[in-house]
């Protein structure tokens, strides 16, 4: 089996702006191609590259289905590593922002107002809405280095506004 990128496999353009319908047609026109039980009569080492393939292409789905994912596997792609347990690195404006949502977090946490929390998560989602327009452009531009920190305050948001939905819960 040869080592394809995931957009190539899929036999999608190589960027962060991907259309679900297209996504989704290119995986199911791939999945029929290469599914297991197209290959049942055929010999056990077919059969074996058969759900490799399809295990592939299924993976290559789940990545680029995703936003996020998509956007660390253009990274990557490119060779940069996000060092997402490592490297904490962001900006000073953004860590200063980072400590106000935190006590925010902590506020709506000890005392919990649905206004509050409504506003607060429209503040987060806008934030976030933001953050991917940024990233889009970056990686549109090949400035992977940048674009990766921007992927990681992506994730840092990501799971902030999952906390604040345990606490809507």
């Amino acid at each position: 089996m040869s080592e394809q990128d995931y957009f190539s496999l899929l036999g999608l353009p190589c960027a962060f702006a991907v259309a679900p319908v297209d996504l989704e047609s290119a995986w199911k026109r791939a999945s029929l191609a290469v599914h297991p039980d197209r290959f049942a009569t055929a010999s056990p080492a077919e059969k074996r590259v058969a759900m490799q393939w399809s295990s592939r292409v299924n993976e290559a789905y789940r990545v680029l289905k995703s936003p996020l994912l998509r956007a660390r596997y253009l990274c990557e792609l490119a060779g940069i590593d996000l060092q997402v347990e490592t490297n904490t690195a962001m900006s000073p404006a953004f860590l200063m922002q980072q400590m106000e949502w935190h006590e925010q977090l902590e506020s709506i946490q000890a005392s919990p107002n649905a206004a509050e929390l409504a506003a607060f998560e429209a503040e987060l989602h806008q934030s976030l809405t933001d953050l991917i327009s940024q990233v889009e452009h970056l990686l549109d531009a090949k400035n992977y280095l940048e674009a990766a920190v921007r992927i990681r305050e992506w994730m840092f948001l990501d799971k902030l506004i999952a906390q604040l939905r345990a606490i809507e819960t």
